[in-house]
C-alpha cells in the first residue's frame, strides 16, 4: 500500500505542469543587480565585510539558476531546504547576542536566505522576493548609516529599481522577449536613445519630489522610533573602576610623567604655563589649568541623534584655584551597577526640581578616542551602556570604567528642564547650605576687586536688575560686548605663577581665550552671591539634515557657566563673543529642522538687509504653518465632529487636487502645442478632439488610412474635414507644400463646435425623456 501511495505522489509529481519560467536577461540581471546594491548597502552602512562572499556567491545563484530554469531541480531544493535550517541557526545564536539591536542580525538573515533563493530563480515571482529583499536591505542600511556615503548608494538603488519595475511590468503583460525567442526585433538607436531620456527625466524627477518633500516634511520628534542601541567592543562587560577608581582618564594629560597619547603636550597641573594638546580638549579633568597656550586639530569625535538640540554636557567643576577649576568633593564619586540582563542603568536625580521638563532621548556614537566620560544633556535619567557600572559624579557628570573609543554607541534619557524666563526671573535667593558651600567660593584675594567692578556694570543698566536671572543675561552680555579674544593662540602672555586668571581678564589684559570668559563670569557671579559653576562639553556640532545626525569635532568643546535657580536647576549661560547667549534647548523648535538649516546656508550669501527681510517674512510663513496644522488637529481630534469635519476636508481636496491636476495637465497640452509646427498643432489637436470623442487613432496607421477610417464613424460633413486637415498635413509633412492655415484653423473650430453641438442636443432629449 505505501508503493502504491508513492507510486501516485510520484504520478502527480510528475504531471503538474512546470513553473512558467522568466525568459528575460536583462530583467534577471537587473533583479540581480538591485540585491548586490542591497548587500553593499548594509556593508558600508554597518562596516561589515559580508559582501565579499555573498556578492560573488549569488551572482553564481543567478547565473546557475537561469541556465537550470527549466528543470525541477528536486536535490537543490533540498540542499536549499537545509542551508535555511543552518541559517536559522546562524540568526538564534547572534540574535541572543545583541538583543539591544537585531536590525543587523536581521539583515545578515536576509542576506543569508537571499543567496539560497538566488539558486532557485525560475519565475518573475521569485525574482520579486528578490527585489523586496534588496529594498529591505536598504532601508536597513538607511536606519544604521551616519553618514551620506549611503546616499550614492540610495541613487544607484533608484536608477537600477526604475527599469526593473517597467520590465517587471512589461514581463506581466508578456511584452518580454526572452532568448528563447526566434524572432529578435532590432531596436532603433532612436528608441534607445528616448529610453535613456526617459528613464533619466523620471529619476530626476523623483530625486528632486523626494528632497523636496523630505525639506518641508516637518519633523515632530515625539513620533520619532524610541530605539536605544548600545554596542561596544568585546570584553567591556568585565571592565569596571578596579583598576583606576573613578578617576577621570583623559588621554591628552600627562601621567605619571608620561605623555599623553593625543600627540601634543598637554600638562597635568594646577598652575603655571604650559601647552595644550592638540588633539584632545583640556577641559575634561577632575582639575584643569586654563594657564594653557595653543588650539587643536579638527577632528569628527563622535555622532549624535537627538530628539533636540543641546550642549552635550560632558562635567562640571565647581571649586575656582585661580588659575583653573576643580571638583572639590570628586572622592564623593559613586558607582551605579545594572542588571546582567538589560544595559539599562537608572541614575540618581542629585537635584529635585519642580519646573516643567521634556524628555529628550540622544544615541552617542564614538567616532574617535574620548575620556573616560559620557557625553549627555543634562539631567540624565537613565543610560543604556555596555559597561557593568558607571559612576556619577556629584556635579552629575557621568563616567564609565574604561576610555571611550571607536565602536562605543549608548544611548542616554534626559529630563530637560525647560527655560522660562518670566519664572526663572521670580525665583528665590534663598539657596540651601550645600549650594552655598561650594557654589559661592571666591579666593579673598580678589573677591572685594571682582564684587565692586560686577555691581559697576549691573548698575549701568537703564532699569534696576535684582533678579539673579537678569543679572546672569546682562552680564554675559556685557562680556561678549566689551572684552575681546585674542586671534593668536599663542598671543597672550602666560600668567605669573601667583596671578589670578580672573583679575588679569578683567583688569589688565581686557579679555582672554574663550573658556576664559565662562571663568570670569562664574566668578563675577559669585562675587554677587549668585551660585554658579563652570560647564564643560560639545556644542551641538554640524547638523546633517540628509543623516539626522549631529556631526560634533573636538574643536566642539568649550566651558560655560552653570547658574542655580531654586526649585528649577542647573541653566547655562554663554558668554564667549561668536556664541549665542543662550545654549540651544529643548525651547528651540525641531518641526521643520531641515528648512531651517537650508535657509541658514543661503542667508549666508546674501547682504544683511536682504537676508533680514526675509527671515521675517519666512517666519511668519513658517509661524502661519504651525498655527495652521495645530489647529487642524485640534479640529481633527473633537470626536465625531472631527471624523466627519476630516471625511469633508479630505473630499474638498481631493476635488482640489483633481482640479489642479487637470489644469496642470491642459496647461502642459497647450506648452507642448505651442513648441510644435503651425500644421503639425492643427493635426494634434483634431487627433485629440476625436480622442475624447472615443476615436483615437492607432500608431499603426497613417493619417491616410485614419481618415478613410473615419468615413464608417462620423457624418459626411465631420469626415470631409478629417480628410482635409489629414490630407494637408501629409502634403505638409512629406510633400513640403506649404498649408492654408487660416482655412484649416477654421474648419478644426467648425469639428469643435459641431462636437459641442452634438452634446447639447443629447442633453435637451435627455431632458425630455426624463420629463
Amino acid at each position: 500500500m505505501t508503493n502504491s501511495v508513492l507510486h501516485r505522489v510520484r504520478q502527480r509529481l510528475e504531471t503538474t505542469p512546470k513553473p512558467e519560467t522568466e525568459e528575460s536577461i536583462l530583467l534577471r540581471v537587473l533583479v540581480q543587480a538591485l540585491v548586490v546594491v542591497g548587500i553593499i548597502a548594509t556593508d558600508v552602512a554597518a562596516e561589515t565585510q559580508i559582501s565579499l562572499w555573498a556578492v560573488p556567491l549569488s551572482l553564481v545563484g543567478a547565473t546557475w539558476s537561469y541556465y537550470r530554469r527549466r528543470d525541477r531541480n528536486v536535490p537543490v531544493k533540498f540542499l536549499i531546504a537545509i542551508g535555511m535550517v543552518v541559517a536559522l541557526t546562524v540568526f538564534l545564536r547572534n540574535l541572543f547576542g545583541a538583543l539591544n539591536d537585531t536590525r543587523l542580525v536581521l539583515a545578515e538573515l536576509l542576506i543569508h536566505l537571499q543567496v539560497l533563493h538566488s539558486f532557485d530563480l525560475p519565475r518573475r515571482k521569485d525574482l520579486g522576493y528578490s527585489m523586496v529583499i534588496g529594498l529591505i536591505l536598504l532601508g536597513v542600511a538607511g536606519t544604521v548609516s551616519q553618514t551620506l556615503t549611503f546616499a550614492p548608494i540610495l541613487l544607484l538603488f533608484l536608477g537600477v529599481a526604475l527599469p526593473v519595475l517597467v520590465l517587471d511590468y512589461r514581463s506581466r503583460l508578456g511584452l518580454l522577449e526572452g532568448k528563447s525567442k526566434k524572432t529578435k526585433v532590432k531596436k532603433n538607436p532612436q528608441e534607445i536613445k528616448n529610453t535613456f531620456k526617459f528613464y533619466f527625466l523620471l529619476f530626476t524627477l523623483i530625486v528632486g519630489l523626494g528632497l523636496t518633500i523630505f525639506a518641508v516634511m516637518p519633523r515632530f520628534p515625539g513620533y520619532q522610533l524610541q530605539t536605544f542601541p548600545v554596542s561596544g567592543p568585546q570584553g567591556l562587560e568585565q571592565q569596571n573602576f578596579s583598576s583606576n577608581g573613578r578617576a577621570i582618564v583623559n588621554p591628552g594629560y600627562a601621567r605619571q610623567g608620561k605623555q599623553g597619547s593625543g600627540g601634543g603636550g598637554g600638562q597635568n597641573q594646577e598652575r603655571g604655563a604650559g601647552q595644550m594638546d592638540d588633539t584632545f580638549y583640556y577641559g575634561f579633568s577632575s582639575k584643569i589649568n586654563q594657564n594653557l597656550r595653543g588650539e587643536m586639530k579638527p577632528k569628527v569625535v563622535m555622532r549624535v541623534r537627538s530628539q533636540a538640540e543641546g550642549f552635550w554636557r560632558v562635567l562640571a567643576l565647581d571649586r575656582y584655584t585661580g588659575q583653573g577649576w576643580e571638583i572639590s568633593r570628586d572622592k564623593q564619586t559613586q558607582t551605579v551597577q545594572r542588571p546582567a540582563w538589560s544595559y539599562r542603568f537608572f541614575l540618581p536625580r542629585q537635584v529635585i526640581f519642580t519646573g516643567k521638563t521634556k524628555q529628550v532621548i540622544q544615541s552617542y556614537t564614538i567616532v574617535s578616542e574620548l575620556p573616560n566620560l559620557i557625553p549627555a544633556l543634562s539631567y540624565p535619567k537613565e543610560l543604556y551602556f555596555p559597561t557593568q557600572e558607571v559612576a556619577v559624579d556629584t556635579e552629575s557628570g557621568l563616567r564609565a570604567p574604561t576610555g571611550l573609543g571607536e565602536g562605543f554607541t549608548y544611548t542616554v534619557i534626559s529630563e530637560v528642564p525647560v527655560r522660562d524666563r518670566a519664572l526663572l526671573a521670580k525665583t528665590s535667593t534663598n539657596y540651601s547650605e550645600r549650594i552655598r558651600n561650594y557654589y559661592l567660593q571666591v579666593p579673598p584675594e580678589i573677591s572685594d576687586k571682582v564684587r565692586q567692578l560686577t555691581e559697576e556694570i549691573l548698575a549701568k543698566s537703564r532699569k534696576p536688575i535684582t533678579s539673579p536671572y537678569e543679572k546672569a543675561l546682562y552680564l554675559a552680555q556685557y562680556l561678549k560686548q566689551n572684552y575681546t579674544i585674542p586671534q593668536d593662540p599663542f598671543g597672550l602672555p602666560f600668567l605669573d605663577e601667583k596671578e589670578d586668571l580672573v583679575e588679569a581678564f578683567l583688569f589688565k589684559h581686557k579679555g582672554g581665550y574663550p573658556d576664559h570668559f565662562s571663568s570670569v563670569l562664574t566668578i563675577m557671579l559669585r562675587s554677587v552671591g549668585i551660585p554658579s559653576r563652570l560647564v564643560a562639553g560639545f556644542s551641538p556640532g554640524e547638523f546633517n539634515p540628509f543623516t539626522g545626525f549631529y556631526v560634533v569635532r573636538n574643536t566642539d568643546a568649550y566651558a560655560m557657566t552653570e547658574v542655580y535657580f531654586p526649585n528649577y536647576g542647573w541653566f547655562a549661560f554663554d558668554p564667549i563673543p561668536g556664541n549665542p547667549l543662550i545654549p540651544p534647548s529643548v525651547e528651540e523648535d525641531q518641526t521643520f529642522s531641515v528648512l531651517r538649516q537650508f535657509w541658514k546656508w543661503v542667508a549666508g550669501w546674501l547682504p544683511s538687509p536682504v537676508s533680514s527681510w526675509l527671515n521675517n517674512v519666512f517666519g511668519a510663513i513658517i509661524i502661519w504653518l504651525i498655527g495652521a496644522i495645530i489647529w487642524l488637529w485640534a479640529l481633527l481630534s473633537n470626536g465625531w465632529v472631527g471624523l466627519f469635519t476630516g471625511i469633508i476636508l479630505s473630499i474638498c481636496l481631493g476635488f482640489l487636487g483633481w482640479l489642479a491636476w487637470n489644469r496642470l495637465q491642459a496647461l502642459r497640452y497647450r506648452l507642448w502645442l505651442g513648441k510644435l509646427p503651425p500644421m503639425e498643432s492643427i493635426y494634434q489637436q483634431m487627433l485629440k478632439e476625436l480622442s475624447v470623442q472615443g476615436y483615437a487613432k492607432h500608431p499603426a496607421h497613417t493619417p491616410l488610412e485614419y481618415a478613410y477610417q473615419a468615413r464608417q464613424h462620423h457624418s459626411p460633413d465631420k469626415a470631409e474635414v478629417i480628410n482635409e486637415i489629414s490630407q494637408a498635413y501629409v502634403q505638409w509633412r512629406y510633400g513640403g507644400e506649404t498649408p492654408n492655415l487660416k482655412q484649416l484653423r477654421s474648419r478644426l473650430q467648425s469639428l469643435k463646435k459641431s462636437q459641442m453641438k452634438k452634446v447639447w442636443e443629447k442633453r435637451s432629449r435627455l431632458k425630455l425623456v426624463k420629463q
